[in-house]
């Protein structure tokens, strides 16, 4: 299913998304400009990679700022132009919504404290992985998991493949996002009998939202939750 629109128009302008969006973006742009060894080795310089962790509480030498950059680091890179186009097209999608509601440097926090959390769910669950983690789509998770608290009864404008058709349908946010956790879920099951599935982290998806479900009451403070919902009409989308 693909997220095409929501129906809760944002109070305020979502600069802290958008800008996060255009750092990404920026990133990548440099990511493109090297050769796939160029690439590989930048990751292994400057991304989490979960073996490291557990070596350096053996007491194995590794780099402790390394250690400490790494988990930013990761949230800002991406493997690929879909890669990328996923991760921000969510985060377009759900993330004014949310930072309307927290407030810009509230949600800079939370999207920080999402990426974090759903990074060491990750090592967690693969602590001897090789692996580079990169992607913002933990933290995303927790964006997706807050969105999922603030805005149920919000609908959402989703493409849906039905065989070898696909169809537009409105569904309820708590469906949409219930469905889609079901299957990080799902797939993070079944990764641990398969482990790098796909080469997607799908704990990272997972732990980021369970992240987004416990800090965004905690962060979201005493502002009222949003009620409204504009009218839908079907030439507005």
């Amino acid at each position: 299913m693909l997220p095409l629109k929501d129906d809760i128009p944002s109070r305020s302008f979502p600069f802290v998304t958008y800008t996060i969006i255009a750092v990404n973006v920026v990133i990548f742009v440099f990511e493109a400009a090297m050769s796939k060894e160029q690439l590989q080795v930048f990751f292994e310089l400057v991304a989490v990679i979960p073996a490291e962790y557990v070596g350096f509480m053996r007491g194995e030498p590794v780099p402790i700022l390394k250690l400490l950059f790494a988990p930013f680091a990761s949230m800002f890179l991406h493997g690929g132009w879909m890669h990328l186009f996923g991760n921000m097209w969510f985060l377009y999608l759900f993330g004014d919504n949310v930072e309307d509601s927290m407030g810009h440097s509230r949600f800079l926090l939370f999207y920080l404290l999402s990426g974090l959390a759903a990074t060491f769910a990750h090592i967690f669950v693969n602590p001897n992985s090789t692996v580079p983690i990169v992607g913002a789509s933990g933290a995303i998770s927790g964006v997706v998991g807050a969105y999922f608290l603030m805005f149920p009864t919000a609908r959402v404008l989703t493409l849906v493949p039905i065989f070898f058709f696909v169809d537009i349908v409105l569904l309820p946010a708590v469906v949409f996002i219930g469905l889609w956790f079901l299957f990080q879920f799902w797939s993070g099951l079944l990764s641990l009998a398969v482990p790098h599935l796909g080469g997607v982290a799908w704990w990272a998806h997972i732990g980021g939202f369970v992240a987004g479900l416990i800090l965004a009451p905690i962060l979201r403070g005493r502002q009222r939750p949003t009620r409204y919902r504009i009218r839908v009409h079907h030439r507005y989308w």
